[in-house]
């Protein structure tokens, strides 16, 4: 933030609060230590609230990344396929895969990395104060584009169904079912889902059964008790090549886009096009294909 934009930001501050307070402190006491309480409160109140603006706004220009020769990359390190920790502890995935290909392009080194796992409340607000950019399962929303900006996307993510795979056992007849088979079946779904009412729509004489983690859903399966589970796409994937008895079916319930997170400003414009150039350009070469089908992400029937 501009100098003269936060001397405008307290002098707007401590006009609209001034009037208020010192009517207020005025009918406490008439004494002049208490005003001058009353008034340093309204300077303290602005300052401090200029400070923690100010706090926020650290994010990196592209200049100021290749001079320190490294690249800080938000990732998850929870979520199969996208970005998780195999029994070395190293970070894999798909978004790994991402964030060393966008340090090779952008430094010139892929090991040229720093890798910060964020929690999801996390993975905007870290463009500005931790991370250079952030690559962590992010869909692209409007109320979040007037918060940061996002790259060109390089996954499409949404609701999925997953369902006991029939032909991974020889007991039961190999017959690959679609979402119409599923039209009065028990489909299990998280609580409080964004992707219920979608559900409700496409499967309305369905018997949707909440469900209060992928556990549980796991269990409602195992036990007959559900004949689907719909959750996450990317995570419905990485579950299901942890349980090879089930699968995810090609149709979408819900999308949304996944993109690369950055922060937003003029400043850094250089930036964010040599992200999207890096993304048109995996693209093109078949890079990012190849990625996605090497972490089994291209679901038979996409």
């Amino acid at each position: 933030m501009s100098v003269k934009r936060s001397l405008s930001i307290l002098r707007c501050a401590a006009h609209r609060h001034f009037t208020t307070l010192s009517h207020l402190c005025s009918r406490c006491s008439r004494r002049s230590r208490l005003w001058r309480i009353c008034l340093a409160g309204v300077f303290l109140w602005a300052f401090v609230g200029i400070g923690a603006e100010n706090a926020r706004v650290n994010a990196a220009d592209l200049e100021t990344i290749r001079d320190r020769g490294y690249l800080i990359v938000g990732v998850k390190d929870t979520v199969r396929p996208l970005g998780f920790r195999d029994q070395a502890g190293v970070l894999q995935g798909l978004e790994i895969d991402l964030a060393r290909q966008l340090a090779e392009e952008l430094i010139g080194d892929r090991e040229a990395i720093s890798l910060i796992p964020l929690d999801n409340d996390e993975r905007l607000s870290a463009v500005y104060d931790q991370v250079d950019v952030t690559i962590a399962q992010v869909s692209i929303n409007a109320s979040r584009e007037r918060l940061v900006y996002f790259s060109l996307p390089y996954w499409l993510d949404g609701t999925a169904i997953v369902i006991p795979d029939r032909c991974a056992t020889v007991t039961r007849s190999c017959v690959s079912p679609s979402v119409v088979d599923l039209s009065t079946s028990t489909i299990a779904v998280l609580r409080g889902s964004d992707a219920i009412a979608a559900l409700r729509w496409q499967f309305p004489r369905a018997r949707l059964v909440g469900v209060e983690s992928y556990q549980a859903a796991l269990d409602q399966l195992e036990t007959g008790e559900a004949d689907a589970f719909a959750g996450n796409r990317s995570v419905a994937i990485g579950w299901a090549q942890e349980y090879p008895g089930y699968r995810v079916l090609p149709e979408y319930v819900t999308m949304r886009s996944l993109a690369i997170v950055l922060p937003k400003g003029v400043q850094y414009d250089t930036l964010r096009m040599a992200v999207n150039d890096s993304l048109e350009s995996w693209v093109a070469s078949g890079w990012l294909a190849e990625r996605i089908e090497a972490w089994g992400m291209v679901v038979d029937g996409d």
